[in-house]
């Protein structure tokens, strides 16, 4: 009863028994009605047995947001050497007031976080709380920043500025167990974007969803990004600092672009543009020259986008990252693949894989082998699935669900280029499932028409003009100009024979978008 029938304090108190040989029942049961509530007494009897350093740092452990945690934010909070968090860890699981789910990982039990709390807020001063909360903070900003670094194919430009660094952080060995250390930390992650929201940290707030744009494009999709970019641009705007303000608003649009929010992403960008040139700062500038292409082209025009890759890629060569123009160069020969010029297309990739990197499945090389693959196809069918392959393997090594769906989708388009169109049919159905199983819809624009076309061709009219009408309805919701003009087309040629006269007014209605998308119109 005096353990409020919780396992967990019942443990506890059986263990303080075990421990004294001398006692009896009785007395253990005299000794815990002197506490405060019924469950509080088998935690204070536990941690009455630790030294004054250990009982601090317990306290401390009940401020940690989010579930499990480690040894290395442990020392962070604690503010000492990770040696000694890891030895008073473990004196904490042996007295039983830590636990441990999994090898390096602890937790706190729910009872045992609420007494350490109220333990913390009676002996401890709010400035040290405070100033404990905001080693976490730090030290999650800081090692993030550490992940991003392993993860992305370009070399980190800008220092950490949300507070110092913590004693020690986790060493990455690569991208993949920077990812790994993300997926892991996802829910504690997120707990404290909210806890520095709470706080008014405005600076970790910006930074901190910045750091995990790498992980959420290879695992948790685009809604919750712009939901955290949100309220970043809201701290950023409080903040009244012109990098933070500027980068808020380039990062916020490619969230709202990669969520097919087209309008959105264009109006953050032209916020962001005079921000980014007050800052006089290249590599920002042209990273937002190449988010500007993307969404150019996405929206369905052509010279545009063209010179703001080719822009991009001065830019970044200016600015001193090579793989940045590199990755223009890349993104340029792609573009120049879909306006039908295969040669130049197929020239500018390998232009691009020429370009040496340690990681074999960075962006660059993935656009340019699933370019090169596509433009050669029709003339030199083996290269090309080659390179398809090696690109679809890279996208699966790399955790990168979108791109693998890419690859699939463009594997699709040079196996029906090759006649082989089962093969094709099930590359595109393959491409589909996994941007079912990712939730992402507007996605879809990418790769309808293409889907259709094979379906043409492989005597499916119906299911042609079912995916051309599905692609129809979704590009203008989407702001997708050419991809609304490819569907027209799809579906005249599909009507040719059945409906000439509905196939020409849908010729017609492509035509005049096509004429609209004209430079100067």
């Amino acid at each position: 009863r005096l353990c409020g029938q919780l396992p967990l304090a019942l443990r506890l108190a059986a263990a303080r028994l075990r421990h004294r040989p001398g006692w009896t029942v009785g007395i253990l049961v005299e000794r815990m009605a002197e506490g405060a509530t019924e469950f509080d007494t088998a935690f204070a009897m536990s941690v009455r047995q630790l030294d004054r350093t250990q009982r601090r740092f317990f306290r401390l452990l009940g401020l940690m947001p989010g579930s499990t945690f480690d040894e290395y934010v442990a020392a962070a909070l604690a503010d000492i050497p990770l040696r000694s968090a890891r030895a008073m860890l473990e004196d904490l699981l042996d007295a039983h007031l830590v636990q441990q789910p999994a090898a390096g990982r602890y937790r706190l039990h729910d009872l045992v976080r609420q007494h350490a709390r109220r333990a913390a807020a009676e002996q401890d001063s709010p400035a040290e709380l405070d100033q404990a909360l905001r080693r976490v903070l730090d030290y999650y900003v800081h090692a993030a920043a550490a992940g991003d670094a392993a993860m992305s194919y370009l070399t980190p430009d800008r220092t950490v500025s949300a507070g110092p660094p913590p004693p020690e952080l986790p060493r990455f060995a690569g991208k993949h167990a920077a990812l790994y250390w993300f997926a892991t930390e996802y829910t504690n992650l997120m707990a404290v974007f909210e806890a520095a929201v709470a706080a008014g940290a405005d600076t970790h707030v910006c930074e901190l969803p910045r750091f995990m744009r790498a992980f959420f494009a290879r695992r948790c999709g685009t809604t919750h990004l712009n939901v955290l970019f949100e309220r970043s641009l809201v701290a950023a705007q409080r903040l009244g600092d012109p990098v933070q303000l500027a980068e808020a608003h380039s990062d916020l649009g490619f969230a709202r672009y990669n969520a097919g929010r087209m309008a959105e992403a264009e109006a953050a960008y032209e916020a962001a543009a005079p921000l980014v040139s007050q800052t006089g700062h290249t590599r920002s500038e042209a990273e937002l020259t190449m988010r500007r292409g993307y969404l150019r082209w996405d929206e369905g025009y052509v010279e545009e986008p063209l010179d703001l890759f080719r822009l991009a890629g001065k830019l970044y060569a200016d600015a001193g990252c090579p793989t940045g123009a590199v990755h223009a160069t890349a993104y340029e020969a792609w573009a120049m693949l879909q306006l039908g010029h295969r040669e130049e297309a197929a020239r500018l990739a390998r232009a691009a894989l020429d370009t040496p990197h340690t990681d074999p499945a960075w962006p660059p090389t993935l656009t340019a082998r699933i370019t090169l693959g596509v433009a050669i196809a029709p003339e030199a069918p083996g290269e090309a699935l080659e390179h398809l392959e090696q690109a679809l393997t890279l996208a699966r090594e790399d955790g990168h669900k979108h791109n693998e769906a890419w690859c699939l989708n463009c594997m699709g388009v040079a196996l029906r280029q090759m006649g082989r169109y089962e093969e094709a049919l099930a590359s595109h159905r393959q491409a589909f499932a996994l941007l079912d199983e990712l939730f992402e819809e507007h996605w879809k624009i990418h790769f309808l028409n293409g889907y259709a076309e094979t379906c043409r061709l492989a005597g499916l009219p119906e299911e042609a003009l079912r995916l051309h009408r599905e692609a129809l309805e979704l590009a203008p919701k989407l702001g997708y100009r050419y991809a609304e003009a490819l569907a027209h087309e799809g579906i005249a040629a599909v009507l040719d024979e059945s409906d000439p006269p509905a196939a020409a007014e849908h010729r017609a209605a492509g035509q005049a978008i096509l004429q609209e998308l004209k430079p100067g119109t």
